[in-house]
Formats: C-alpha cells, sequence, structure tokens
C-alpha cells in the first residue's frame, strides 16, 4: 500500500537532511585539503622555479577515479570537479597563468581550459602557439596550452622547434587525461610548462625530429609506430617532425625512418607527458 502523505514528507525530509549532512561534510573535507596544502608550503618553504603543476601525480589520479567511479554520477561531471579542486589547490600553492592558443577556436579552447583548470586560475588569450611559448618562457611557472595538431610556430615555422633548448620549457602533458568520445572537453591539447624533473611523467616522450629526404610514404611507416606531425622545413630540404612515443622507443622510429631512405638531421627530446588513457565506449 501507498504511504500515508505525513510519512512521504517525513521521508522527504530525512533524505533532504541526510543530503544537507553530506553537503557539510565535502565542504569540511575540502577545507581541511586547504589546511593540508597551507602545511605544505610551510614545508617546503621555497620559491620553486617552475610550476607547482605535477603531472604524473594527476594523470595517476584521474585514472583511479576513473577506475572507481559506479553509479548514475555522469563521469564528466566527477572529472570536472576533481580538475577544479587540483587546480584550484595548485594554483594556491604556487599561483601561475594560463596562457592558450586559440588559433583552433575560442569556444573550443576555452571550455578545454576551464574544464580542467576552473576559474580561477587567469585566462591568458593567444593567437597562435608561439605566443603560447614565449609567455611560458618568460615566466616562472605559467601554463600553455597549445592544440595538439598545431603546427605553425615563430616565423611561419614548427612551434615546438622552440622547445628544443635545455633551458626552454617542455611538453609535460596531453589533455584531456581521461579520454572518451563523448568528451564535453574532448579538444586535443600539449601542456607547455617548466616542471621538476621529478614531477614528470614519463611514459610517452615528445620528440622534435628535422629530416631530409622526406615524402608523404613515410607516413605510413610511422603509423602504428608513433603519433606524429609533420612540416615543411625548408632549412633541411625535408620535414620537421613531432614524434609522440612510448618511452624508449624512438630508435626504432628513427631506424625505421632511415631504413626507408629518410636521413635525419637532428632530434630532442620537448617534453613527455602520460599514455593516453581512453575510457571503452
Amino acid at each position: 500500500m501507498p504511504k500515508p502523505p505525513h510519512q512521504k514528507d517525513h521521508a522527504l525530509a530525512d533524505l533532504r537532511r541526510d543530503i544537507d549532512r553530506i553537503d557539510e561534510n565535502i565542504h569540511a573535507l575540502l577545507i581541511e585539503r586547504s589546511e593540508i596544502i597551507e602545511r605544505l608550503i610551510s614545508v617546503k618553504k621555497t620559491e620553486e622555479s617552475g610550476s607547482a603543476f605535477r603531472p604524473a601525480r594527476e594523470a595517476d589520479m584521474m585514472r583511479r577515479l576513473v577506475k572507481r567511479h559506479h553509479g548514475s554520477l555522469p563521469l564528466e561531471t566527477v572529472e570536472s570537479i576533481w580538475r577544479v579542486i587540483i587546480s584550484t589547490f595548485t594554483y594556491v600553492q604556487a599561483p601561475f597563468m594560463l596562457h592558450a592558443d586559440l588559433s583552433a577556436g575560442d569556444a573550443l579552447m576555452r571550455d578545454t581550459a576551464r574544464f580542467h583548470f576552473g576559474f580561477t586560475v587567469p585566462f591568458v588569450p593567444h593567437m597562435g602557439a608561439a605566443g603560447v611559448v614565449q609567455a611560458v618562457t618568460a615566466s616562472k611557472g605559467d601554463l600553455g596550452l597549445v592544440p595538439a595538431f598545431a603546427i605553425a610556430g615563430a616565423a611561419g615555422g614548427p612551434w615546438w622547434t622552440a622547445l628544443e633548448f635545455d633551458s626552454a620549457p617542455k611538453i609535460i602533458a596531453r589533455l584531456p587525461f581521461v579520454e572518451r568520445a563523448d568528451h564535453p572537453a574532448g579538444l586535443p591539447v600539449f601542456v607547455v610548462s617548466r616542471v621538476a624533473a621529478d614531477a614528470m611523467v614519463t611514459e610517452t616522450e615528445v620528440w622534435s625530429l628535422r629530416v631530409a629526404g622526406w615524402n608523404a610514404g613515410l607516413v605510413d611507416t610511422l603509423a602504428g609506430l608513433a603519433d606524429a606531425i609533420a612540416v615543411p622545413d625548408r632549412a633541411f630540404d625535408g620535414a620537421a617532425l613531432l614524434i609522440s612515443v612510448a618511452r624508449g622507443d624512438i630508435g626504432a622510429v628513427a631506424d625505421a625512418l632511415v631504413g626507408t631512405g629518410a636521413s635525419i638531421r637532428s632530434r630532442a627530446l620537448v617534453g613527455s607527458h602520460a599514455t593516453r588513457y581512453t575510457v571503452p565506449s
């Protein structure tokens, strides 16, 4: 038999009290987290040169989040909440700005930036990857967002060659951390910054290669070995490549290119990131 109206009212009131209790607990835990961050800052007692961003730790946190998640709450909601929490507390530790290349579209990049970093971190727009890299280079710990398929840099050359120098910032992450077909902020983006070596995640290495003797057939050679972007390189009458490959496998990529007639003129490690983690459909 259906419950009398007054019993339903009591049940609803009990459920709402449970929700209020949970909300208060969540808020209390966030305050507790902020107190721990304050202690962390005190323990460090240093003005670190570089971003407080910890790509290895963040990639691991997001993977664990996906693996333990269940129920009716959408994954993108949980992911976005965690991203805002992580990024905001990173900002509290060491304030930074977010420089973003809008050449792939203003709305797409802003959605990506706000989904992954929230609204507390200042957002600085740029039209082109070169401006992003220059701004990050001139900063102590800012982050730069560049679409993973971006090509042009300063004077029309490939943007990633500016990362080849030892003193230059590097690619430290690839967003989104958790990939899926219906991701609400799924624009593939490289994150560029200065990060301490022990904070880097090196599952996937990113290399800048310059080759002579490049031809379209070499694209098939790279297929299955690495993700690659290629642009003409007049300096070597060939191509400049941005290669994302599993750690330690760049030698196999180089051998494959040479085996099909190309000559490698230079190569430099320009960053690394976590292996792309894809949620099954």
